[in-house]
């Protein structure tokens, strides 16, 4: 409907990005997809979760190789081809088809995935990016999932390595740069409670909600 419009949320690790975001949908009153949009995807496709969740926010490389060490391929009970082969390309195409049309039913929050640039014909768009300090990043991870601040930083590289290739790969932008974006906000600077209060504000400024 003319009336439906869409958020989409990039982020850091350990900025608070996903309890900023699921928050916000909250308020707003709108569906909300980060891992549920691996679901949509799968029943959409017929394919197993697994093949999604495998591929998720990760650039092109062939699935091929470890295709038949996946316990269920399909979700239903179509029959596995011995010439059938998938890429992450043809998983992200599939992801994309169920993220153009959550967002043609309905209001949505979408977090990562490329949705900004698969969405980016829609003019009821809002695109954020929310970072954070590094320290910030470091402790609320050690704390959240009580590691030390070495594991915690290492896990922060690793992920956004992998986040900013996927990105970068498939839309062609940069991830994170201010660019790319409506709005890119450090979350370290007023907390996650006055960041959500801030991004509310600005979503609804931009929309005219």
């Amino acid at each position: 409907m003319i009336d439906n419009f869409v958020i989409n949320v990039g982020r850091q690790l350990g900025s608070g990005g996903r309890e900023i975001s699921a928050e916000l949908a909250k308020r707003l009153g709108i569906a909300y997809y980060d891992k549920e949009l691996l679901n949509v995807a799968s029943e959409e496709s017929g394919l197993s979760k697994e093949f999604f969740e495998k591929a998720d926010e990760q650039a092109s490389q062939p699935l091929a190789g470890n295709l038949f060490g996946l316990r269920f391929p399909f979700s239903g009970n179509a029959a596995l081809n011995t010439m059938n082969y998938l890429s992450n390309d043809a998983l992200f195409q599939m992801q994309s088809d169920a993220i153009r049309k959550l967002a043609s039913e309905k209001s949505c929050l979408f977090i990562g995935r490329c949705a900004d640039y698969i969405l980016r014909d829609n003019p009821r768009c809002v695109n954020i990016f929310i970072s954070a300090s590094l320290p910030f990043r470091v402790e609320r991870i050690s704390r959240i999932e009580n590691i030390s601040a070495t594991k915690a930083e290492e896990k922060i590289n690793h992920v956004e390595k992998r986040r900013a290739e996927f990105y970068n790969y498939y839309s062609n932008k940069r991830w994170g740069a201010a660019e790319s974006y409506h709005l890119c906000i450090d979350s370290s600077m007023l907390g996650i409670a006055k960041t959500t209060d801030f991004i509310e504000e600005f979503v609804k400024a931009r929309l005219g909600l």
